[in-house]
């Protein structure tokens, strides 16, 4: 019978232990992600006994507490802490969110795992390298593209079309849905995944533009668009409550309308 292991320097091993001092209160433990692609050492999980007494209720709101009093090399991404700018995408307790709006009294379990994005290389302990992400989006070219000359004050747009664009906008391009996406985890060169889809389709439908054809002709392809399977992952953890999935199935049915 053939027998699968991994390469030795991807096993994870145990880390450090970071206990907290005696009588310091309400205790929660945080298992986290370490690795320095840089250095020698395998990833490891270190263990932090954290005074949760003294943080504010969300997970970022801990590792911040963590960098700032018990151990200052812990790599994370953050800006807004209010939900808008995606930096602090990563995976809580076995699921992708964010870290600034998820609360750590929401993780279940004796200790809360904290860990980067899935399937994404990794810059340094929570942070995911997405540059071909970002190159995925950017393919789709998220810009309106039109032909008729410019109008002197701004392009119109009636009351119900800019509402078809609701549910598209939204999107903050924190990579929770791609890097969620079994199908991405498998052929993520080559398909889109969930965020750049749906950003596609809310140009797609934009009344204003005026390449619709070509923006589906860049889509048709066996891996860019059909690779979806619609396993839902994008919609279940998406933080702002989006459905690329449904937008990617309005994509598809787009492509046989115009074929039919």
């Amino acid at each position: 019978m053939v027998q699968l292991t991994l390469p030795k320097n991807s096993r994870i091993g145990k880390g450090k232990r970071h206990r907290a001092p005696s009588g310091a209160g309400r205790l929660k433990l945080f298992r986290i992600y370490r690795y320095d692609p840089e250095g020698n050492e395998n990833p490891r999980w270190d263990e932090y006994e954290v005074k949760v007494d003294e943080c504010g209720p969300m997970v970022l709101d801990v590792l911040i507490h963590i960098k700032n009093t018990m151990d200052s090399t812990l790599a994370f991404r953050r800006s807004c802490r209010e939900g808008v700018c995606g930096s602090c995408a990563m995976n809580i307790g076995g699921r992708n969110t964010l870290a600034c709006t998820h609360g750590w009294a929401d993780v279940p379990g004796e200790a809360c795992v904290v860990a980067p994005l899935p399937s994404q290389p990794v810059v340094k302990d929570l942070i995911p390298d997405l540059t071909l992400f970002y190159a995925q989006y950017a393919s789709i070219e998220p810009w309106l593209h039109t032909k008729t000359p410019q109008p002197q004050a701004e392009w119109r747009q009636s009351p119900e079309d800019r509402e078809k664009l609701d549910g598209l906008y939204e999107c903050i391009l924190c990579a929770c849905c791609s890097t969620s996406c079994p199908s991405y985890w498998w052929n993520e060169e080559r398909f889109l995944g969930p965020a750049a889809l749906l950003h596609a389709y809310r140009w797609i439908i934009d009344s204003r533009d005026e390449a619709t054809g070509e923006r589906l002709d860049a889509l048709e392809d066996p891996f860019k668009l059909y690779r979806c399977h619609t396993i839902m992952n994008c919609a279940q953890v998406c933080p702002k409550g989006l459905n690329p999935s449904k937008a990617i199935a309005e994509v598809k049915k787009l492509l046989v309308e115009r074929i039919v």
